[in-house]
């Protein structure tokens, strides 16, 4: 946020000049909801729809979304076990009040997206950082779960793909972790927000298509923002085990009564044959911008250790870029970036602690044409000259 805020100072600052401000620090996708969509929300309000639904969701919407999991990932959730929320942010806190007492420790990847710690410490559990490596896709695997496994363990928290870095958890490894976990009497909640925004096959896949009761046990949270491309409509959803559901349905009640019910009714239409075509080309956009945009970063020494396979993030290295010019860490590197390149990025910290102020995140969620511009300026800040 503080980076934001300075961005934001400064884009007021250069709103005028030849070379206008670039975000690429934020995660938003830079399309709104298709036609369809807005259409549906604009009828919602014509006809009154506007009312109170069940804490649970619209029943037409949980319908539609079982069945786009069997269309998608050949995975079997029942309707009843889904639970729409008022974004994947409400998903992630009501996942965590049902599941964690005070004092149990939630295993987390280092870098892993911050919010996601502070759920767990909201619900008064200890969020436990466990670094991760390039080789590792900077992801959990089963033996660091083993390793940092402790009585007061109760469980893991994923992300795949994941912010900051794109990458995927490959599904056999997730498997492996969840085993482990089950066996235990563990949690294993998933965030896969950016599930529908996978570019390799191999990682494309949901936790909730895992065999038996392994699918069924596995808490998955998900959201209408990334993939749907409708962030300020603030809706997501809650996957549970059938025995949670009225858990989760008495706290939705008494913290949120209901998600957006306008909202709602607009998602019904994002799983129309023409919106999946229109999310299906953007998400062909997505992955052209990923394919140009990295060799880019590569070929100025920022390096992305591990090419994304999912979102649309760049996790770079900036230490041989930010050397050159005198800068020491992401921070200062983030700065220099918005003042003399014009060019906002997150730096790394923010995400854990392992080996993170070497780190900063692009966003490749922006155009194109921005992707291209910032690449120029970025060279004519490695070279010391203006653009």
């Amino acid at each position: 946020m503080e980076v934001a805020k300075a961005a934001s100072a400064l884009a007021q600052e250069f709103a005028h000049s030849d070379r206008p401000m670039i975000f690429l620090n934020i995660g938003e996708p830079d399309f709104t909801a298709p036609p369809l969509v807005q259409e549906a929300a604009a009828r919602a309000i014509s006809q009154g729809n506007t009312q109170y639904t069940q804490a649970t969701g619209l029943p037409a919407l949980r319908e539609r979304i079982s069945a786009w999991y069997a269309a998608r990932f050949g995975a079997q959730v029942a309707p009843s076990r889904i639970i729409i929320t008022a974004g994947a942010s409400a998903a992630l806190q009501l996942a965590c009040l049902a599941l964690i007492e005070a004092g149990d420790e939630i295993l987390m990847p280092d870098p892993s997206y911050p919010c996601n710690r502070h759920f767990v410490s909201a619900a008064e559990g200890n969020a436990v950082l466990v670094p991760t490596t390039a080789a590792e896709r900077f992801q959990l695997t089963r033996e660091k779960v083993e390793a940092a496994w402790k009585p007061q363990t109760r469980g893991v928290l994923l992300a795949s793909p994941s912010n900051p870095t794109g990458t995927s958890i490959a599904p056999e490894e997730l498997q492996r972790i969840h085993e482990f976990v089950h066996a235990r009497d563990g949690i294993t909640l998933i965030d896969e927000i950016y599930l529908g925004l996978s570019y390799e096959e191999h990682f494309g896949h949901s936790a909730l298509a895992m065999p038996g009761e392994l699918g069924q046990s596995v808490i998955s949270i998900n959201s209408f923002s990334k993939y749907f491309n409708m962030t300020g409509w603030r809706l997501g959803w809650l996957v549970v085990p059938e025995v949670l559901v009225p858990v989760v349905e008495r706290l939705a009640q008494n913290l949120f009564i209901c998600a957006s019910t306008v909202s709602q009714y607009a998602a019904l239409a994002c799983f129309e044959d023409e919106s999946i075509a229109e999310y299906e080309r953007r998400r062909a956009e997505f992955k052209a911008r990923r394919d140009w945009f990295i060799p880019q970063l590569n070929a100025l020494g920022l390096n992305v250790p591990v090419v994304p396979d999912g979102a649309f993030y760049a996790w770079a290295d900036c230490t041989a870029f930010a050397g050159k010019l005198g800068i020491s860490g992401s921070w200062d590197f983030a700065f220099e970036t918005m003042k003399r390149a014009h060019v906002a990025v997150t730096p790394g910290r923010d995400f854990g602690t392992a080996e993170t102020a070497k780190f900063v995140r692009f966003s490749t969620a922006s155009s194109m044409a921005h992707l291209q511009e910032s690449i120029e300026r970025l060279r004519a800040m490695a070279e010391n000259r203006d653009r």
